[in-house]
């Protein structure tokens, strides 16, 4: 129960209700655990909504010649699938544990009983699903522009705007970034290096120190 109860506690769309209004819906919600690497749902799963406990996960989905491509890491207190709950298909998207995860799931038909009886939970599922559009909207403007050490800049600069802090610990490996800005992992070495000569970045494995944000702002 408590894993459950942190499911509902940590996800914007539901911590805004009451205690006893949360209590009900993580009765109706099922906890599972899954290893790294372990996939979470796949689009031949039945629509449910997936929440992320503990751990992190990533979305990704397939390309023609079957090569992956990542979307984004969905972190503790996010969650996947609430197209589906709206009769949406998933026709593409895939999630694999990054590391030990815990999720909690909550089945359509349930979560259609919720909307009947918690007609908030719409307007905040507009909100929330606003901002997760944004979001792929930026990897998009990303992707648009010619030099990866562009994109690079932009992402560490977006980091710095969500942690206020100079010192960021990368949310992704080399691998999964390399993918989300649309390059190579040696690519992007080479360009966290070209960062480091030209004194903008100090790097130490996954934690990067900004040194020069005016600099990486003008590049």
């Amino acid at each position: 129960m408590e894993h459950q109860h942190l499911c509902v506690s940590v996800v914007p769309l539901f911590n805004h209700l009451a205690e006893a209004e949360q209590q009900k819906i993580h009765e109706l919600v099922s906890h599972r655990k899954f290893k790294k690497g372990e996939q979470i749902f796949s689009p031949a799963d039945e629509a449910q909504l997936v929440i992320v406990a503990q751990g992190k996960l990533k979305v990704y989905q397939l390309s023609s010649s079957g090569k992956e491509q990542l979307l984004r890491v969905s972190l503790p207190g996010s969650y996947e699938g609430e197209s589906q709950l709206f009769g949406v298909p998933n026709d593409s998207l895939f999630a694999e544990a990054l590391e030990p995860t815990e999720i909690c799931l909550l089945r359509q038909r349930d979560f259609s009983n919720l909307l009947l009886h918690y007609p908030e939970l719409s307007l905040k599922l507009l909100e929330i699903n606003a901002e997760k559009m944004a979001k792929i909207e930026q990897q998009t403007q990303f992707l648009m522009m010619e030099k990866v050490e562009e994109r690079l800049a932009t992402y560490l600069l977006d980091l710095f705007q969500v942690e206020e802090n100079v010192q960021l610990n990368l949310p992704m490996k080399m691998k999964e970034l390399a993918a989300f800005l649309g390059t190579t992992p040696e690519t992007l070495s080479r360009k966290f290096k070209l960062l480091e000569k030209q004194q903008l970045i100090q790097r130490k494995g996954r934690v990067i120190e900004l040194t020069d944000i005016e600099g990486l702002e003008e590049l």
